[in-house]
């Protein structure tokens, strides 16, 4: 006779609060925050032109600093410098920053879809990130409660992301360069901030709950 056990509540070692902004906050000045702050800096001194020169020399420069310290080069880093040429050639030709600016303004519409037509799924795309920085065994991603979890996480990123891309579209073009950035750059990190804090109180909540 076969007997059909329940696995056993395993607990689930969740980082702390503190640990994870410390985890966050490099990546978010080297992601978000820098990479502004090149661009603006090279808009106000050079131009343009001049600013479109700095951009790609900071992330291909990103690529030389890991290649010399022998670290890996993500492949991330590696598409994105791709793109960043792309985007520089398109507005140095055209001689628009709109151009350098569009691409990733519908790349973020595009992840706010994700999040909002996945929702339903058996593993939507919220969930895929989620178990990329938190091991979570298989039984527990099965229970309802852990379920519901991840439809309103998909349902508060989309919408997250689709302000994100509803205001950095308007700010691209109904103002200046100078102040899309700074505001675009303000605005997104408090929007994201905000949201990242909530997933992350809610998913520490869900889990002392199925651990009961």
């Amino acid at each position: 006779m076969t007997l059909l056990l329940t696995p056993p509540a395993v607990p689930i070692a969740f980082p702390r609060l503190g640990a994870l902004l410390r985890h966050a906050a490099p990546r978010v000045l080297e992601g978000m925050i820098l990479p502004v702050a090149v661009f603006y800096a090279g808009l106000v001194f050079f131009g343009l032109y001049g600013a479109l020169a700095v951009a790609v020399v900071w992330v291909y420069g990103g690529v030389v600093w890991r290649l010399v310290r022998r670290r890996p080069v993500p492949g991330t880093m590696l598409l994105a410098a791709g793109t960043i040429t792309v985007r520089a050639v398109l507005a140095g030709v055209t001689g628009s920053p709109i151009l350098f600016f569009l691409q990733p303004c519908l790349g973020v519409f595009c992840a706010s879809m994700g999040f909002l037509l996945t929702a339903t799924l058996r593993r939507p795309l919220v969930q895929r990130v989620a178990t990329d920085l938190v091991p979570i065994p298989d039984h527990l991603l099965e229970h309802p409660r852990m379920r519901r979890f991840f439809v309103g996480q998909s349902v508060l990123w989309g919408c997250a992301q689709l302000v994100n891309a509803a205001l950095s579209l308007w700010l691209l073009f109904s103002q200046t360069t100078e102040t899309y950035l700074v505001v675009r750059t303000s605005a997104v990190a408090v929007l994201l901030s905000g949201t990242a804090l909530i997933s992350v109180l809610s998913f520490r909540r869900c889990l002392r709950a199925l651990q009961r």
